[in-house]
């Protein structure tokens, strides 16, 4: 077979670019996987994303690559002003507004109107519904007007950006709230393979940060959530197996 110079041109050139190509390709595979971690509005909870903020203080991590993985330190103590006010009950917010004084006959009558729902929605998406109703009762203590300090809303006390994603279009619509906090419990089991230990403090920190940290992320807020929602989760899975069989 007889080849122009031209076709060995064209045949070098090719062999060439897929040469570039395979290299780039290489470098790229070679480099660690870089995430920023910083706190959201820079006082709340540890965040970890591929992207940094548009604002504030963020720390570089490379998971993977062998190095200390960076914990954050705590967010910086309240001022004067909002430590006075709340000693005197007058700033709280979220979880602890929703909680305050809330014994166990005004949490079952706060979550009576909705195990219905919680049942269909757990039921439709693989989830048991003691599950959503332990995250629930961590949450907000069932008070679907719930907001945290960082912005957090409704039941399920989902962010704003994730409610969006999940269609949420009103966090106080109970319906809606547990629609999507559950759709998203069931997101975290499936991509940490049914580990509920991971998929709630995914819940808590973000799954980025369980991927970083290949398992709970060392941040004593999210240690403390784990434990609080698992013991939840034990109560009424028993009781729910002692109504079974009773």
């Amino acid at each position: 077979m007889i080849f122009s110079q031209s076709s060995c041109r064209r045949a070098l050139l090719r062999v060439s670019a897929f040469v570039v190509l395979g290299l780039a390709s290489l470098q790229a595979a070679a480099e660690p996987l870089k995430l920023y971690l910083y706190r959201e509005n820079g006082r709340g909870m540890p965040v970890y994303s591929t992207s940094p903020p548009a604002n504030g203080e963020y720390t570089e991590v490379f998971p993977g690559s062998g190095a200390a993985r960076p914990v954050l330190s705590e967010p910086p103590p309240a001022s004067a002003e909002e430590q006075a006010g709340a000693e005197a009950g007058e700033t709280l917010v979220g979880w602890a507004a929703s909680c305050k004084g809330v014994n166990q006959q005004l949490m079952d009558e706060r979550a009576a109107p909705w195990q219905a729902v919680m049942a269909r929605h757990a039921d439709a998406h693989g989830v048991p519904v003691a599950l959503v109703q332990a995250v629930i009762r961590v949450e907000s203590c069932f008070d679907t007007r719930a907001v945290s300090r960082v912005g957090a809303r409704g039941l399920m006390q989902l962010m704003p950006a994730t409610a969006a994603e999940l269609g949420v279009t009103d966090s106080f619509d109970a319906d809606q709230n547990i629609s999507g906090g559950v759709r998203y419990l069931s997101r975290l089991l499936s991509r940490f393979k049914n580990d509920t230990h991971l998929a709630i403090a995914a819940y808590n920190a973000g799954p980025t940060a369980v991927d970083a940290y290949r398992g709970i992320p060392p941040f004593p807020q999210t240690r403390s959530y784990v434990e609080r929602v698992l013991a939840e989760y034990r109560e009424r899975s028993r009781a729910k197996s002692r109504k079974s069989s009773g």
